[in-house]
């Protein structure tokens, strides 16, 4: 089973950062590769088991369903239905924790799937750096150049 991951520290509240992948509609606000989505059979993007459709760049077309979301503890959870890549039994989850010293987040991204024998690690390079990790930094220079403000409405939950 190949494990793919990346992390960021990001300089914006936790809340800030939700407010702005929370969507699961949004990738092309802050995915570059990401050119348009839909969500299908005209449900909300936050609805759990609704699929969000998209385009990439290069004329891709995947298909993914939303497994979970926990606005409490900022995470999504996410599995293929039609995949990027040549690879089965993909399940991902985006999770952010705040950095309470410094008012930062944390961002995590990982993934967890099937490989073919002959692409051993392949795609879990591919998937932890192409994909993680450069949507990711591009989410960093969206934060650093826009400065977004924490929403009026986010209250953060102590637990």
């Amino acid at each position: 089973m190949a494990k793919a991951y990346a992390s960021i520290i990001l300089k914006a509240p936790v809340e800030t950062v939700w407010s702005l992948v929370r969507n699961f509609n949004g990738l092309p606000s802050w995915a570059p590769p990401v050119v348009k989505s839909k969500i299908e059979n005209g449900l909300d993007a936050d609805v759990v088991g609704c699929i969000r459709s998209f385009h990439m760049k290069d004329g891709a077309h995947v298909r993914e369903r939303l497994l979970a979301l926990d606005d409490a503890n900022y995470t999504f959870t996410y599995n293929f239905e039609k995949p990027a890549f040549p690879i089965r039994n993909y399940i991902a989850t985006l999770r952010l924790y705040p950095v309470t010293q410094t008012d930062q987040t944390f961002a995590e991204w990982t993934a967890t799937f099937d490989e073919a024998p002959e692409d051993e690690g392949k795609y879990e390079r591919i998937v932890s750096k192409d994909v993680f990790a450069a949507n990711f930094a591009n989410l960093a220079k969206i934060i650093a150049k826009t400065k977004p403000q924490k929403p009026d409405s986010a209250v953060r939950w102590k637990g």
